[in-house]
Formats: C-alpha cells, structure tokens, sequence
C-alpha cells in the first residue's frame, strides 16, 4: 500500500474515534504539513465519506452522520473482540438477529481483513471450545427490537402483536396472546432470552414480555413518565419467579436474606425476611417461595442451601425431601439401593 494511501486510511481510524480533531493534531500524527491534511480530507469526501469541517478556535474536522457508513477500520484487537463477540453472542442467544445474520456479519468482516490477522483469528476460533451447547434460537427480529428499544429510550408507548406460552401472554402472565399497548420501562436479556417489561395498558398492571414473542412492535404518538421502584432487571426477574406454574412452594430457611439469595436466583425464589420468626441466638429466618412445574429437583436444591429448613408447602414436597434424606442416608451408610 502506497504511503499516501496509508495516511489517508490513518486518516480515517483518527476521525472515526470521534471528536474534532484540530489540523495541527491531525498533520502531527500523520507526519504530513497542514496543507497535506486538507488534501486528504478532499480525498475522503470524494469517497463519499461524510468529514465535516468545524470552523472557529478550536475547529478542525469530524466525521458528519451520513447516509453510507464509512469504510471499517478495525485495529488487530478491535478484529478479534468483534468476532469473539458475534460467536458468543450466537452460543449464548443474546446476538439480537435472527436467522443468519450473525454468520454474515462475522465473514463480512473476515473478508475484508488483511491475509496475515484472518489467519490468526481462524486459529483462535477453530481452536475455541465452549463449555456449555448452544443456546436456542430466543433472538428478537431487529424489526421488533429497535423500535421497542427506541420507546424505552424515549418514553413513548408501544404497540405488539403479542403471542403467549403457556400460562399466559408474558412471563408475568398477560392472559393471552393479542394487540397490547404498554408504557415500556425497560429491556433485559436474560439466560439467553430478550424480555421487555412494563405497564400493559389493557389489563392495568406491570407485566413482562418476551421479545421473541412479540411479531410486531410499533411507537405510538405521546410520553409517559417511568414509576420509581424496582429496575427493569429486578422487574424481570421477579416475574421470572412468580410466573404461573403448577406448584406454590413455600418454605423457611434459616438464615439471612442475603445469605439465601447468594443461592438462590432472583429468577427462581422470591425471599423475605420473615421478622416475627427467630432463634434464641439472634439468628431469623426466611421466607422463600417458588413456583414450578415439577418438584423432583426441589429436594436436592433445598439441601445444597446447607441450612435448617422447613417446608410449609406442599406435603408433596415433604415427602420428597424425606426420599432425599433417606437415599443420603443410605449412601453415607455404604447400603446398596434396591433393585428395581
């Protein structure tokens, strides 16, 4: 590459790290004279490169919004996290594109990068294993996530077509599928799932929606003023752990609030300090409670909190723990477990 041409790509990268950037800084890095500069910069408009000049005492050049983004100039560093992300982002299901578009995007940049840096990306990639599989496809259409996010920005209502799962039309359950306007506080991505949280209109509550259910997202005309109170991420989570299933679990443990939560996810339990409740030691107890659809992985949970506890319900649960206690119990003793 000829060094003019490298300048004016150097040239480049320096406006695109944003700012003014003052003549004299920009002929200092580039090793050229003012008058040079300004030549560059003509090269760059005539490349459709939106450079605006800024005029006053400390004015200089910046690059203008336009209707084109400017070629990519991406440092060795910047290459790697930006294809380490789309990878992640796709194992993880967070990459917010559906369909393909995560793939295009990574060979789009692997084809514009010099031989040299593709061949050291390629090994990191080919070499790279993760732990855990793939998560499902849970990612919303653009088409739904920039305009719900431009209403959560700017405080305006929202329109969705929406289509419920089981037990309701959000995870904080909305009672169906159908056309809703909600007051959107928030987005969350959570465990590889897109979820929008906020006053649904229809029904007069807070409830939380996933972005993959959502088939169609439109801003509607006015603003609206955003409750204090909880984040949308404890919003979101809270509901999580609240939504319909089959069992109401409600247990006591022994201990902290913060020392249950620290096993216990806000997506899984809600716990409260249960004041009225305490040993003679000083040390209370706590109200946990938890919805689900199956109880046989309670018992295990339950024990992993290394702490007293007491189920209040259901008896089903009771029972299951004494299963527990008594498989354990043959276990430490050495006691084959039953055939059959």
């Amino acid at each position: 590459m000829s060094r003019p041409v490298s300048r004016v790509l150097t040239l480049l990268e320096l406006l695109q790290s944003g700012g003014v950037r003052t003549v004299a800084e920009l002929a200092d890095r580039l090793g050229v004279g003012e008058r040079t500069v300004r030549r560059y910069v003509d090269h760059l408009v005539d490349l459709d490169v939106p450079v605006e000049s800024v005029r006053g005492r400390y004015g200089g050049y910046r690059l203008a919004p336009g209707h084109r983004m400017p070629p990519l100039m991406l440092t060795d560093d910047e290459a790697l996290a930006v294809l380490l992300g789309l990878v992640a982002g796709r194992r993880t299901g967070v990459t917010a594109a559906a369909g393909t578009a995560g793939e295009t995007a990574a060979a789009k940049v692997r084809r514009v990068l010099p031989e040299r840096l593709r061949h050291r990306l390629d090994a990191v990639l080919d070499s790279l294993t993760f732990t855990t599989a793939p998560a499902g496809s849970a990612a919303p259409e653009a088409a739904v996530l920039l305009p719900v996010a431009d209403a959560v920005r700017h405080h305006r209502p929202l329109a969705i077509r929406y289509t419920g799962g089981r037990g309701g039309s959000g995870s904080g359950g909305s009672g169906g599928s159908g056309e809703r306007t909600v007051y959107p506080y928030g987005l969350v991505a959570h465990a590889g799932r897109w979820y929008v949280t906020g006053r649904d209109l229809s029904v007069g509550a807070d409830r939380t929606f996933r972005l993959d259910r959502i088939h169609g997202a439109r801003v509607l005309p006015g603003t609206f003023e955003p409750p204090p109170g909880p984040g949308p991420a404890e919003r979101v989570l809270t509901a999580l752990a609240t939504a319909p299933y089959r069992h109401e679990v409600r247990v006591r443990v022994r201990g902290t609030a913060e020392e249950i939560r620290a096993r216990l996810p806000r997506s899984v339990a809600v716990v409260a300090a249960a004041d009225d409740e305490g040993d003679g030691d000083g040390e209370g107890w706590c109200r946990v409670e938890i919805r689900a659809e199956r109880l046989d992985w309670l018992p295990g949970l339950l024990a992993s909190l290394d702490r007293p506890f007491v189920v209040e319900r259901p008896d089903e649960l009771r029972g299951l723990v004494a299963d527990l206690a008594d498989r354990l119990m043959d276990a430490a003793r050495g006691t084959p477990p039953p055939r059959g």
